[in-house]
């Protein structure tokens, strides 16, 4: 498949490291520290983290600046929104995340803190992959001026806000009009987000290293509109030419801003790459048997 459509695994940097001579990768330990099991399993997980690492920062309310830190990878102890969280703090300067579910379905948080102790020394030495995922630059386009830019890895939302009337969203790709939606919201959405608020809102499960964005729409009121799927390497535009007084912009569940008549917001890919390590024994599909109960089997009255 041709690279600018698809973002395929590759070995660590830290695995050529090893090999030179380095003893053991550096890591970051990172999670949300104001939930009670975060902290119970951090305490428990962290001597045994540091048999094979070597941690240079532990972060526990998202409150260091990641970008300049020097590290291999990071270890996010939490669910899928400790690790959107940290994806936020490295910025424009993306390392390897190993995700520990300690939340609910954790798609990005793909292992459990049992499992990771017993793959630890695999991920250690390098025996894993990294996968590279798609992430989106959201801008607020007013007058021509851009009032806002945000590195986002979800989505890109425009809510309706109160009075939660139904909004008329005008849609542009590469600057040509698509269509005017009359729906509750529109997301813009990475093959990661796929399965998050598209998800619910009735769009398509994307393979996560695919280089695409999913257009879908909340309750659109026209039932023949469907969600879309276009190549990642357009720009993508939406406009509210009568926003309601509380309609908004939310790139990965924050509120950015609120919209005024004539606003533009601009939806194009990042260069910066989110970069997750796939642990030994996982794959795509088991992920999505796992967390949305695929079992496949048939029921027999």
């Amino acid at each position: 498949m041709n690279d600018s459509m698809y973002f395929g695994e590759r070995t660590p940097t830290w695995a050529a490291g090893l090999e030179s001579g380095v003893e053991r990768p550096r890591a970051l330990l990172l999670g949300a520290g104001d939930r009670a099991n975060v902290q119970v399993e951090c305490e428990r997980l962290k001597p045994i983290l540091e048999k094979q690492f070597d941690i240079v920062l532990s972060d526990f309310y998202f409150e260091q600046d990641l970008s300049n830190i020097e590290a291999d990878l990071a270890i996010v102890l939490g669910g899928d929104g400790s690790i959107l969280r940290a994806s936020r703090q490295m910025g424009r300067r993306q390392i390897p995340i190993l995700g520990v579910n300690l939340g609910k379905l954790g798609f990005l948080a793909g292992i459990n803190p049992e499992e990771l102790i017993s793959v630890l020394p695999e991920i250690a030495t390098g025996r894993c992959r990294v996968l590279d995922h798609l992430m989106f630059t959201c801008s607020i386009v007013r007058g021509g001026v851009t009032l806002s830019q945000q590195l986002g890895l979800n989505e890109t939302v425009i809510t309706a806000g109160p009075p939660f009337s139904m909004l008329n969203v005008n849609l542009y790709v590469d600057s040509d009009l698509v269509t005017t939606y009359a729906c509750d919201g529109l997301i813009v959405s990475t093959p990661v987000g796929s399965t998050a608020h598209s998800l619910s809102a009735g769009g398509p499960i994307l393979r996560k290293t695919l280089q695409a964005f999913v257009i879908s729409p909340i309750c659109p009121h026209t039932l023949t509109i469907r969600p879309v799927v276009d190549a990642a390497d357009r720009i993508y535009e939406m406009e509210v030419p009568e926003p309601n007084e509380g309609t908004a912009v939310v790139v990965d569940g924050r509120l950015v801003c609120e919209l005024k008549a004539g606003d533009r917001v601009r939806v194009e890919r990042a260069e910066a790459r989110f970069q997750l390590v796939e642990v030994p024994g996982r794959n795509y599909y088991r992920t999505l048997r796992d967390k949305l109960g695929w079992s496949g089997h048939l029921y027999r009255g």
